[in-house]
């Protein structure tokens, strides 16, 4: 057998190619897209309640609200940065949900990255998310984790059905249906 096409050779070609796919930018989020799966759904018994509403958001391409105008509506919350590379493997997909069902769901997405920043990566990714920094302290179950990207899906009745940190597919069949269930509720 050739010595250059041993199993030994072609193994190291293939995990340095790996290697440098994952390094070089452009293609690590794609990489991260790629092992993104769809998040787990807690049952109604198991999710945990949103203890309160009362949370300030300003708004830096929508209107500012006080998180409590979505109290009893479900409501999907991104903890994310331009500079996190799961946050911005993640956004394609989260794009594509907020496309169908931005009529339906209430969106948030938490940055503590000024507009302009947010403005120039939106604009060269063709996003359009309802992007919103913090003037308050959010509801204590948004603390327990400092990592970003951190995903909430809310039910009308303030369960957190799934809690998600790290990137996920949300443009998944299951994360769907159960939009699909949670509207029509």
């Amino acid at each position: 057998m050739n010595k250059l096409l041993s199993k030994k050779n072609i193994s190291n070609i293939l995990f340095v190619c790996v290697i440098v796919l994952m390094l070089y930018p452009p293609t690590r989020e794609w990489g991260m897209r790629q092992i993104a799966f769809s998040p787990s759904v807690k049952s109604n018994d198991n999710a945990e309640v949103i203890s309160t509403y009362n949370w300030e958001l300003k708004g830096l391409n929508s209107t500012s609200i006080n998180f409590s105008e979505y109290k009893n509506e479900v409501v999907f919350v991104n903890f994310w940065a331009t500079w996190c590379p799961p946050c911005r493997a993640e956004l394609p997909m989260i794009q594509k949900l907020y496309n169908d069902y931005k009529d339906t769901v209430k969106f948030v997405f938490l940055t503590n990255e000024d507009w302009t920043k947010v403005d120039t990566f939106f604009k060269d990714k063709g996003y359009d998310l309802p992007v919103y920094n913090s003037l308050s302290m959010p509801p204590p179950i948004f603390t327990k984790t400092n990592s970003i990207p951190a995903s909430y899906l809310i039910d009308r009745k303030g369960r957190i059905l799934i809690s998600k940190t790290g990137a996920a597919n949300w443009n998944s069949t299951k994360v769907r249906k159960l939009l699909d269930d949670l509207i029509s509720k």
